[in-house]
């Protein structure tokens, strides 16, 4: 059999789902700059790698990890784990919020897809939508620097992926929402699944990925809000800047009111400065948690979604939404990797507390 689903919750309807056509794995390791000067491309960017290319990385990444074993004043650790955004934001919302989810996609059957599968199940999530195939699993190197800046190196060459085709409606049915997020080779899924999920009442949640992806395909991107299908939309200052490039005062403020012509919801994201967000016509600005000091910056928005969306679910105030959306993004970053230890969510739950915010019952 090509596939097979991980039917173990038929009947479940799980509240919010993700769409990830290919489940990533991802190895995320501390490293110095003079690592980062041996490998192509530019630091702090996502460019993809072939097979070799990512192993060869690794490899220089064990070399410098050895050749740092007799320093006491260096931690060398790397951490494997399910990556990829909308995963990094599923996990982030049935682990750390009590939220039913699921996630739509597609693993190898190889080591890296069963890594992806016991991670996000002994998280909650609801793995009944993921199709296993024949093949390899997507990897994703992310180095991380001395100031916490990461640079990323995916390898999705070969990596299964599930197809527009094979998605139906029952894997819609009974849900809430589904959140996906931009790429220009999984457009026509995304564009698939969001028809489906139209026609099965769900709201769409939509991530704008990277300034290069806003930069290189905005066409498309701008058909997807124009189509009046996306009901929330997240973006970081740099997308935003790309989205509006050639416009006069094009700030996020401006983002923000651009957004919200196509969405319900809007947030623009400022790193240490917090967030702006807009619903109907309220617009808010909040702070970012000054108490978090930065590891890793990475799935620090998708942490963000995680608690936004929450906050949504929940019925907050778009300013109480924002502000669960800092408490949780300023949670992943106080380690390495975009998943929230056990210690940081409880960090999370008092930042919350403190703020006044509710916190998930039962967690």
């Amino acid at each position: 059999m090509v596939a097979e689903s991980f039917r173990q919750k038929q009947n479940v309807h799980p509240f919010i789902l993700g769409l990830q056509p290919s489940a990533l794995v991802d190895s995320v390791a501390r490293v110095d700059c003079s690592l980062l000067d041996r490998i192509p491309g530019e630091r702090g960017g996502s460019i993809p790698v072939a097979i070799e290319e990512l192993e060869d990385i690794l490899k220089e990444v064990e070399i410098s990890f050895r050749d740092e074993a007799n320093d006491d004043s260096r931690s060398s650790v790397m951490k494997t784990m399910a990556g990829g955004s909308v995963a990094n934001t599923i996990r982030g919302l049935s682990s750390g919020f009590g939220i039913s989810s699921g996630i739509i996609g597609a693993c190898g059957d190889d080591e890296q897809g069963q890594l992806f599968v016991n991670n996000m199940s002994s998280h909650g999530v609801d793995l009944s939508r993921l199709r296993k195939k024949k093949g390899h699993t997507a990897q994703c190197v992310c180095l991380v620097d001395e100031l916490a800046n990461r640079t990323m190196r995916p390898c999705l060459s070969n990596a299964v992926k599930v197809q527009a085709q094979e998605l139906t409606k029952e894997d819609f049915k009974g849900s809430k929402w589904l959140v996906l997020r931009y790429a220009i080779l999984n457009l026509e899924v995304i564009q698939a699944a969001i028809a489906l999920a139209k026609q099965e009442g769900l709201l769409v949640s939509l991530d704008l990925a990277s300034f290069e992806m806003v930069r290189n395909f905005k066409l498309p991107l701008l058909k997807l809000l124009e189509s009046g299908n996306i009901d929330l939309c997240f973006a970081n200052e740099d997308e935003a800047t790309e989205l509006l490039r050639g416009e006069q005062n094009a700030d996020s403020i401006v983002a923000v009111e651009f957004l919200s012509k196509y969405c319900q919801w809007a947030v623009v994201t400022l790193g240490s400065n917090g967030c702006i967000a807009r619903h109907g016509k309220e617009m808010i600005r909040v702070p970012a948690i000054g108490e978090s000091k930065a590891t890793d910056a990475t799935g620090a928005g998708d942490l963000f979604a995680s608690g936004f969306l929450y906050g949504v679910v929940k019925g907050l105030s778009l300013e109480e939404c924002c502000k669960v959306g800092t408490c949780s993004g300023g949670s992943v970053i106080r380690s390495l990797g975009g998943e929230v230890t056990l210690e940081n969510w409880q960090w999370m739950y008092k930042q919350m507390q403190v703020k006044g915010l509710p916190t998930p019952e039962g967690l």
